[in-house]
């Protein structure tokens, strides 16, 4: 069909170029600029994901760079630590060596000391000095800000490495000490006390025996009997009893009524002999017949009187010396026949003498020699008749001082044992007779080398660790003791215990104890600190703000934050329990020239504590930092390459569609041009 006004060919040709241009258009954009997304309308969701990816780099660029800055600060704050280490390991040497009082001189350790001096200034001048973009590090400024609670009191020393403190800006933080830490403990019983040296004293045994009374019986017809009080009997009695003997016609009798031996039997037939048996069977007395001949009626009724007689008796005087050591000196009694009844004196060489004249008592005896100067005495057991009676009495040998055994007391045996605590071991070495005191002296002294100490609770001598916890301990290994030792029969020949740390959570949460210390790390918070020893219960603080933040993920949400805090390092507040680190002074109590020992344990302690400090910020800076910023690197590419991915031009396929669209646009113009000459046919149909 031939038309002039309407020339479709043409207009299809024209949208067809049009396409074309605009795909060349595009193709040229593309690959002028490099990004697919030049524009919404290329690819609005693409536009959309990129934009939103775009924000994500760039939060985690900020991330990556934050993380940075705040290892250049941790290692400001560590470079400058690492000064104050120096500093203190030359004040831990100039202590040991003015310890060395036997070869330093006075005017030596004062100049130990005014180094001691110009190191802990270099100290407080690092704490104030030590800045990163103005704000200074080691001065407490970046320190955690804690409110006091319940029971504070009992706890010391708190350090907080990390806390989050979320969205309201603080923590509480409760304490729940379940089980009190213990020390180390060995028991050495029965270990009797004694004194250092014990007074001689020698026992003086005296004796009494029965004078026993005889009296002779006749009887009418001339045969007679003798009657002797037993000596085991009542009727030994008392000096100067008297017992009356009856006859009583009867029935055959024998009795002792009141002081009377009644003996009652038929008189007509009796003998001498029969009345003798009848005495002789009664238990009080003796009877043997001396004459034969029968008795008569006419014997009734008559009476002899039997005198005299006493009971055995005994008696010990132990006699001492007032002063302790060895002593020879004897104890001699004597009996003389004039004088007093008991009298004590020295004899030319000093010995004691003791006179007895006639009767007196065993306790008179020990009195006299108790009135001695120099020497004391006392009954130490009686029994019986308590008289001694020079003419009847045998008076026992000399007694010498000293001769008893030693009072008891001590060691039982020589024993040789080693002590072993934390800081070391020691061998000590006693002889038999040790006491309970020497033994704890010696211990004592030597504590700082082991690490145990000794107590004395009664005869038990208590060996205990000076330090708390699982790590504290005490040995005690026997080298040698002779059977019945006294060592040897409380523990054994080896024995070992050990202590026990404390137990106890924080915020619920199971907490490490190391002793009197506990420790909890979480992603949340990270603290230490010293408990109260042998105490248990709730203790509580509030972490109301303080430390420093530090941004480390792209979201500002708390998790993906951090809070460090730095304590300050100024000698005011460095140290622990053995005390603070200003107390190195000049003048102070602690100083070189008044208590090394002490210097030592607290520059021990702040050492310590800085190292911690130290290993604390560069495990922050290493795991954390270190870590988050590789992890946000790897996060970044992925990033950039999903960005790309989206929004970047693929050159190889733009350049492709450049070239189909270059033809086509080249192809449509000459197609047009042809389609344009189409109604020039209808010429041809009007020649």
């Amino acid at each position: 069909m031939s038309r002039i006004n309407t020339n479709v060919s043409s207009l299809v040709a024209q949208n067809t170029l049009g396409r074309n241009n605009k795909d060349l258009q595009q193709a040229l954009g593309r690959l002028s600029t490099g990004l697919r997304i030049n524009s919404g309308a290329d690819d609005p969701a693409g536009l959309i994901a990129s934009e939103n990816l775009r924000r994500d780099i760039t939060a985690v660029n900020k991330s990556i760079q934050n993380s940075e800055r705040a290892g250049q600060l941790i290692a400001t704050a560590d470079s400058a630590l690492g000064q104050v280490s120096s500093l203190l390991n030359d004040i831990r040497g100039l202590v040991s060596e003015a310890a060395n009082s036997g070869v330093l001189s006075d005017d030596q350790v004062a100049a130990n000391q005014l180094q001691v001096d110009s190191s802990l200034e270099a100290i407080d001048r690092i704490s104030q000095v030590t800045t990163f973009q103005g704000r200074k590090l080691l001065d407490g400024t970046l320190d955690f800000v804690v409110s006091e609670g319940a029971n504070y009191n009992r706890i010391s020393n708190l350090q907080i490495g990390q806390g989050n403190l979320g969205t309201t800006g603080q923590l509480a933080v409760e304490v729940d000490i379940k089980t009190a830490a213990t020390k180390a403990q060995v028991d050495i019983t029965n270990v009797p006390a004694a004194t250092t040296a014990v007074n001689a004293y020698a026992d003086t045994s005296l004796s009494n025996t029965v004078a026993q009374a005889t009296q002779g019986y006749t009887l009418l017809s001339g045969g007679s009997f003798s009657v002797t009080a037993d000596a085991s009997g009542a009727a030994a009695g008392a000096a100067g009893n008297s017992y009356n003997i009856s006859l009583v016609d009867g029935a055959d009798n024998v009795a002792l009524v009141g002081t009377t031996l009644q003996v009652t039997t038929n008189l007509a037939t009796a003998t001498a002999g029969t009345i003798a048996t009848l005495i002789d069977a009664h238990g009080d007395f003796n009877a043997v017949q001396t004459n034969a001949g029968a008795a008569a009626v006419g014997d009734a009724g008559a009476k002899a009187a039997l005198v005299g007689g006493r009971d055995v008796g005994s008696a010990t005087i132990r006699v001492t010396a007032d002063t302790a050591g060895v002593n020879t000196k004897t104890v001699t009694i004597q009996e003389v026949g004039v004088g007093p009844a008991v009298a004590a004196a020295f004899d030319g060489s000093d010995n004691i003498v003791v006179s007895i004249n006639g009767s007196t008592t065993y306790a008179a005896i020990a009195a006299a020699i108790d009135g001695l100067a120099g020497y004391s005495a006392a009954l130490t057991a009686s029994s019986g008749d308590q008289t001694y009676n020079s003419t009847l009495d045998t008076p026992p040998g000399a007694a010498t001082l000293g001769s008893g055994a030693a009072a008891a007391g001590g060691l039982a045996q020589d024993a040789v044992f080693e002590l072993a605590g934390k800081n070391g071991r020691e061998v000590f070495s006693f002889q038999a007779g040790a006491t309970i005191t020497q033994i704890q002296t010696a211990v004592n002294a030597l504590s700082d080398s082991t690490g145990v100490s000794a107590a004395i609770n009664g005869t038990t001598l208590e060996l205990t660790s000076t330090e708390y916890g699982s790590k504290s301990l005490v040995e005690v290994a026997l080298v040698s003791e002779a059977p019945g030792g006294t060592i040897n029969a409380a523990i054994g020949n080896l024995t070992r215990q050990i202590g026990s740390d404390v137990v106890a959570t924080i915020n619920g949460i199971q907490a490490t104890g190391d002793g009197n210390s506990l420790s909890l790390n979480t992603s949340t918070l990270d603290l230490g600190f010293d408990v109260q020893a042998a105490v248990t219960g709730l203790s509580d603080f509030t972490i109301t703000g303080g430390g420093a933040l530090f941004q480390l993920g792209p979201n500002i949400v708390t998790n993906q934050q951090a809070r460090l805090g730095i304590g300050s390092v100024s000698t005011a507040r460095l140290g622990g329990a053995s005390g603070r680190l200003y107390e190195l002074r000049t003048g102070e109590s602690k100083s070189l020239a008044n208590n090394p020992n002490a210097a030592a344990s607290i520059v021990d302690e702040v050492i310590t504590h800085v190292v911690e400090l130290r290993g604390r910020l560069g495990a922050f800076q290493r795991t954390t930092l270190q870590s988050n910023i590789g992890s946000l690197s790897d996060t970044l590419v992925n990033l950039t390459a999903a960005e790309s991915s989206i929004r970047d031009a693929d050159f190889a396929k733009e350049s492709a569609a450049l070239t189909r669209a270059q033809i086509l646009v080249q192809s449509g113009t000459s197609v047009l041009a042809i389609a344009n000459q189409n109604p020039q046919n209808v010429l041809s149909l009007l020649r």
